[in-house]
């Protein structure tokens, strides 16, 4: 029975009802949906065999990519702390889990609903399917090296598939293999989860160093921004303020201080996103750079 469960095999059909066709492989027997199709008794079929929610013996010919010795990415649909997470191989009824043994200790870094795990798919002592997490080294032999004159600043995307104290590690939509270092980032990514970033530099061995802190140009004070959302709600896109303005009509405006506020026009300024005119603070339009 466990060699036949998470396998594709060649069962057939001797028996059917109503609803199904009844396949048999070394004795034992499975159903066979006939939404699948008609078939003739007796008919040698090729199909992948599993037990559904019921503990109902399943073959289906709609073999799914995701089984023993063949991996896919498959997206996680639900997690039970007990338990692990589920993700769906494309079977109609059946979820299969990803054990809490081989997903991190720490429950926030587990996967959420809609992420994405490369898995296989392995059966226990008792005849119980599950889903493994793909090793390293597969991740290693699917991807492809970058060089950095091609991929040096570049913009990245990918799954997060291992985490570790020395860092995050990634496969990239092009199958680059990424590695964001803890202090490249805000808080640490989710195993499964789509992060993205940019390249700032490339190893000898071809692996991405990423970082999913944004370009300097993208990171602006909360003064900044604040000073930016008046000028993009101003009809002209200026307002009566400069590095000239006193500190108590500043206050009264912005409510900060005036070295705030100076610091925050040097910190848009440089980024070339306003300048000053005649005492007006004055937005660049992108066309404009």
């Amino acid at each position: 029975m466990n060699e036949l469960l998470g396998s594709v095999w060649h069962g057939m059909i001797f028996d059917e009802n109503d609803k199904s066709y009844f396949v048999q492989k070394n004795g034992i027997t499975f159903l066979l949906d006939k939404s699948e199709g008609e078939k003739e008794i007796g008919a040698m079929l090729e199909g992948f065999g599993y037990q559904n929610q019921k503990q109902q013996n399943i073959f289906t010919t709609k073999i799914p990519s995701v089984r023993k010795d063949h991996q896919d990415f498959a997206e996680v649909i639900a997690s039970r702390k007990d338990l692990g997470v589920f993700v769906d191989i494309g079977l109609k009824d059946k979820e299969i889990v990803v054990s809490l043994d081989e997903l991190p200790e720490m429950r926030q870094l587990w996967p959420k609903k809609g992420d994405q795990l490369l898995v296989s798919l392995k059966t226990d002592e008792k005849d119980r399917v599950w889903a493994s997490l793909a090793e390293d080294v597969d991740f290693l032999a699917m991807s492809k090296a970058g060089t950095k004159e091609e991929m040096h600043n570049k913009n990245v995307s990918g799954i997060v598939y291992r985490l570790k104290l020395v860092g995050t590690f990634f496969i990239t939509d092009e199958r680059y293999i990424g590695f964001i270092h803890p202090s490249e980032r805000f808080e640490e990514p989710r195993l499964g989860e789509k992060v993205s970033g940019r390249v700032i530099g490339v190893r000898p061995d071809g692996m991405l160093n990423v970082s999913l802190k944004p370009r300097g140009y993208e990171v602006i004070s909360s003064d900044a921004q604040m000073i930016l959302t008046f000028l993009e709600r101003s009809e002209e896109g200026k307002i009566p303020f400069s590095d000239k303005s006193t500190p108590e009509s500043i206050q009264e405006t912005f409510a900060i201080s005036k070295g705030q506020f100076k610091r925050a026009l040097g910190s848009l300024m440089k980024e070339k996103m306003i300048k000053q005119e005649d005492g007006w603070t004055v937005l660049i339009k992108k066309e404009e750079i």
